[in-house]
């Protein structure tokens, strides 16, 4: 993997791998990306190609329209359109603009047809695991939208002959396991490959690589990945293609003997490197077919979230008591309440005993806790209330 001095300089090594006279940066012979926050799109087609002389390879997150349609016009030309707009797969981070896009620019979408369920309404995506990958991206994955989104006729299945509409030389190819549908993009005449998310060249689940964009080949994203085995047979696929240069839907491109080493690296150790140790699918997939969702395995206990949510619930509940308790004084105070005197019964069968102060008009008390140990004698103390016993 790469070395310290890499990772904490992916964007400069970026900087000078691919320079950019625009928005989009140049990969490849006609190939192009552009990152959108934490996602990169794709552009495929000669600069200048004009209206229709392109395709879109995915579209980021809601909100890039904008700036997607500006890199394609400094690209292609003043109101060029693309021919097509191709999906690796749907989720929210790779189709957040499609629909403002598809429909801007009349455009035809295509995905592969395991993937159409979660473009047409029909299903959502398979929950995300936040147990995974230990990171606050990871963390957070179960605040990110499922879908489904609903692009009707807009969307249509990838032909089945492995060619890709408005891109010739390039074949895709079904890598799933990220998700059902999940499809890479390969030109053979070069090697160039459009890898989505079967792996993606940064460690996505933590937030200080993404930022960072620290360059080394990783498995797919940890917290939204629910078939580690189909995942590990894609990878495979894809390593022996022997790429020379990979872009991938999250981190900078990669290309060379380090790309070709780290990926056949990932294939070989995939069940150590990339598969977690525990989790909701490390040990039952997710079952989905044409049209969505079949089954999904039951969510694992995160301890962490359940000691968070206890702690939290433990915090709130002492300071609402102890604000209830301090207004009860203050109406005892003005309206104060006849003395008396409690012995508590002894109890000799008990490990111990709690004694929370109850007074008559203002219930429990937890500013007064006492606790002795059940074989002490109890001794008489004068309250103003009375001790009930709580048997530990």
């Amino acid at each position: 993997m790469a070395e310290t001095m890499e990772r904490v300089s992916g964007k400069q090594r970026e900087r000078e791998e691919f320079p950019s006279t625009g928005l989009a940066r140049e990969v490849a012979p006609d190939l192009a990306y552009l990152r959108c926050k934490i996602v990169n799109v794709m552009f495929s087609g000669p600069s200048g190609a004009g209206d229709r002389g392109w395709v879109l390879i995915d579209t980021g997150l809601y909100g890039s329209a904008g700036k997607i349609a500006q890199a394609a016009e400094e690209r292609f030309g003043a109101g060029a359109r693309p021919r097509a707009i191709i999906l690796t797969h749907g989720h929210f981070d790779h189709i957040g603009a499609v629909r403002e896009l598809a429909e801007s620019w009349d455009a035809v979408v295509y995905a592969h047809p395991l993937e159409l369920p979660y473009l047409t309404g029909a299903s959502k995506y398979p929950p995300p695991d936040p147990t995974v990958g230990g990171g606050a991206m990871a963390r957070l994955s179960f605040t990110y939208p499922r879908g489904p989104i609903d692009l009707g006729s807009r969307v249509q299945p990838l032909p089945a002959d492995g060619s890709v509409p408005g891109m010739p030389g390039w074949r895709w190819i079904h890598t799933p396991g990220h998700t059902a549908g999940h499809v890479s993009l390969f030109r053979d005449a070069d090697r160039t490959l459009v890898a989505g998310d079967a792996f993606v060249t940064t460690r996505q689940e933590a937030l200080t690589y993404v930022l960072e964009q620290t360059p080394e080949v990783n498995g797919p994203p940890m917290y939204y990945t629910p078939d580690w085995a189909a995942s590990e047979l894609s990878v495979q696929a894809l390593a022996m293609l022997e790429p020379e240069i990979a872009v991938t839907g999250h981190g900078i491109p990669l290309s060379g003997p380090q790309l070709r080493e780290e990926l056949k690296t990932l294939a070989l150790e995939f069940r150590d490197v990339a598969v977690p140790a525990h989790g909701r699918y490390v040990n039952n997939p997710a079952v989905t077919d044409e049209r969505g969702i079949v089954s999904v395995p039951p969510p694992v206990v995160d301890r962490d979230k359940v000691y968070l949510a206890a702690g939290m619930a433990f915090g709130v509940g002492l300071l609402a008591a102890k604000v209830a308790s301090v207004r009860r004084h203050r109406r005892a105070e003005a309206h104060p309440a006849p003395r008396a005197a409690y012995a508590a019964p002894r109890h000799a069968d008990a490990d111990a005993v709690a004694y929370v102060e109850v007074d008559d008009t203002d219930g429990f008390n937890l500013s007064r806790f006492d606790y002795y140990p059940s074989t002490e004698t109890h001794r008489r103390r004068s309250l103003g209330g009375r001790r009930e016993p709580l048997i530990l």
